[in-house]
């Protein structure tokens, strides 16, 4: 049995919300929603997963704690002992609460830039990519739903799509 793509456009994050909750309460699977802006809880709604993105970031702050640490321990213990205002830096443990700042900045700033990367790399965002999104509308202030619908259901999946607010129903 051939598949339709139709796209069912909102102008309301609620209304699609709601259209996608009638949707998926018939049997049939919401490919994808593309918004100008997150709408909260049609995750679980369109069955998206959790995401892992957590624990990418904590990887990334757990290295930058790390460099930082080997490089002060590197540049204040090894290198270069310097006694400053009477205190001498013959050990890490002596010294921990002077390094905590730049410990911690430079926790931030190693995971704040790898998870804007991971950001980019996961989502296809780099020059010279065309947009994934069927509208550009989405963009701005529409909010779209992609379906893909057997031929048998189209005129119903369609209905229903007009019935909870769709401004535009398209096949593709």
């Amino acid at each position: 049995m051939s598949k339709v793509t139709l796209h069912g456009i909102y102008d309301d994050g609620d209304q699609l919300k709601n259209g996608a909750q009638k949707i998926v309460a018939l049997g049939i699977r919401v490919k994808e929603v593309f918004s100008p802006f997150p709408i909260h809880g049609i995750d679980p709604v369109i069955g998206v997963e959790r995401t892992r993105l957590a624990i990418c970031s904590f990887i990334y702050g757990v290295t930058g704690a790390s460099l930082a640490t080997l490089m002060m321990w590197y540049m204040m213990i090894s290198d270069w002992p310097t006694e400053v205002g009477g205190k001498p830096n013959f050990t890490y443990l002596m010294n921990i609460p002077a390094f905590i700042p730049i410990t911690f900045e430079s926790t931030v700033l190693c995971a704040a830039h790898g998870m804007a990367i991971t950001f980019f790399l996961r989502s296809w965002i780099l020059p010279g990519v065309s947009a994934k999104n069927p509208d550009p509308r989405t963009t701005d202030d529409k909010f779209l739903m992609l379906l893909e619908v057997d031929q048998a259901d189209l005129s119903k999946v369609e209905a229903v799509l007009r019935e909870t607010g769709a401004s535009e129903v398209n096949r593709k």
